[in-house]
């Protein structure tokens, strides 16, 4: 078996359910999140190079959610909102330096993901999953929050995204993990060409997936794959047979390998014979990084500023829920719906009840998938930041309560998150509070976020 892997993309697969009734066996669950993939990214969604075939495909065969939203604009605390099905400000997972700059690098901190979280792994557990995690973990790189201390079975990955090269003892080069032996460093073991942008790694991760999957199908295994691939973080990279071919430079070379290995893991399900019978879902962690430059940005599309940001373009997702003979092919849904959602509706396709001693902020969309008219509660969207609620988005409307891109120091140093976008009064580079009169816009007329509803304007 052979090809790649898709950035913060998020697939699960789930088998076996009815709208009226759980399985009788439990439903196999793969995750994959994108890291860093922006929501214009993909040709359905206007992206003009038109450069993900088998992404395009997934979705005039399922249901495209243009609504629908990360928990966080940062890797590690969206991460683990999905991981919780709830937000970070619950998990812990934040910071609160420098008013909500919520930046979390495990090679940095010491600590991980609360031991009094339960992970949805640790719930599918009750109806006999085995779980691998392939990719990117982000949530801890000591040993007690490794992945295999928080319900996965298998893993092969890194714990942090493939910063580097480093050379020396104090700060050495990412390790990659075979379940709990460390197998190699990024750069070293696991090669990354800066120069070129050439790396392997899609390659073996869609290898190791696919493997995955192979072996619990012949086994008849319940599973869940969270498949985490990190081609699209900068560094960008992708392998040789990929680069040079995209009209977008080195990222859209590594989006388009993230695509062929979409379309291989579908492909997967249907030789197996397990495509009605697995539910898969796709999308990313954050918006594109605009500050990595042209050459390892990703699109955004009509919306503004990106990653770290509470923006539109930081924290709306790419969407694509895929289910033949469940979903109908080629529907639209605009229901408001997170990332925090994946993890109440698994369970829900699982049959597994969710711990009724916290409080869960995702909702179950299986009424959603199943009925494609269907939308549920006019439910709102919180835009945190750190610990600040930075914004709240209810049906059109979304208000700001705070703004901010990044301080003028990292600005004046050539550091924008919102590169060609700055909107005065908007895109504030102090942390500009709103409380007492929030700006408001309508996000149906004025997706970029550019012209605030006045005060007594009809709106």
């Amino acid at each position: 078996m052979s090809g790649p892997t898709l950035t913060f993309f998020c697939i699960i697969i789930c088998a076996s359910w009815t709208e009226k009734q759980a399985v009788a066996s439990p439903p196999n669950v793969i995750i994959m999140l994108m890291d860093d993939m922006g929501w214009g990214d993909l040709g359905v969604l206007g992206q003009p190079s038109r450069e993900t075939p088998n992404l395009d495909a997934m979705a005039a065969q399922g249901m495209l959610l243009p609504n629908f939203y990360t928990a966080n604009p940062l890797c590690s605390p969206s991460r683990a909102a999905l991981l919780t099905g709830r937000l970070p400000v619950r998990n812990g997972f934040y910071t609160t330096n420098g008013h909500a700059r919520n930046a979390y690098t495990p090679q940095e901190i010491v600590g991980g993901i609360s031991q009094d979280e339960i992970l949805l792994p640790q719930m599918l557990k009750k109806k006999g999953y085995v779980s691998k995690i392939v990719g990117k973990w982000h949530l801890g790189h000591r040993a007690q929050y490794l992945p295999l201390k928080n319900g996965f079975d298998e893993w092969f990955g890194a714990p942090n995204c493939h910063f580097g090269p480093y050379n020396n003892s104090g700060r050495p080069n990412i390790p990659v993990y075979n379940n709990s032996e460390m197998v190699g460093r990024y750069y070293e073991e696991f090669k990354i060409d800066r120069k070129m942008g050439e790396s392997n790694l899609t390659q073996i991760y869609l290898e190791e997936g696919l493997d995955f999957i192979y072996r619990q199908s012949v086994a008849q295994q319940p599973f869940f794959l969270y498949w985490a691939a990190d081609a699209t973080h900068a560094p960008v990279y992708a392998s040789r047979r990929f680069l040079g071919k995209s009209q977008r430079g080195r990222y859209g070379d590594a989006v388009m390998e993230l695509d062929y290995s979409v379309g291989q893991i579908l492909s997967q399900l249907r030789t197996l014979g397990i495509e009605n019978s697995t539910f898969v879902f796709f999308t990313s962690d954050n918006g594109a990084a605009l500050t990595s430059g042209a050459n390892e940005s990703g699109s955004n599309g009509p919306f503004l500023c990106g990653k770290e940001t509470t923006y539109e373009g930081g924290m709306r997702e790419p969407a694509i829920a895929w289910w033949p003979g469940h979903i109908t092919a080629g529907t639209v849904n605009f229901q408001l719906s997170s990332i925090m959602d994946l993890y109440t509706t698994s369970l829900s396709l699982a049959g597994i009840s969710p711990v009724d001693d916290r409080a869960l902020d995702g909702l179950d969309l299986t009424p959603v998938f199943l009925n494609s008219s269907h939308t549920l509660q006019n439910r709102p969207i919180f835009y945190y930041r750190g610990n600040e609620l930075m914004a709240v988005r209810l049906g059109q409307y979304k208000a700001h309560y705070w703004t901010w891109t990044n301080s003028w120091e990292e600005f004046k140093k050539g550091v924008n998150f919102c590169p060609g976008q700055e909107i005065p009064g908007v895109t504030t580079h102090e942390q500009k509070e709103h409380t007492l009169q929030p700006l408001i816009f309508h996000l149906g007329r004025d997706p970029g976020e550019k012209f605030p509803i006045s005060e007594g304007h009809s709106r």
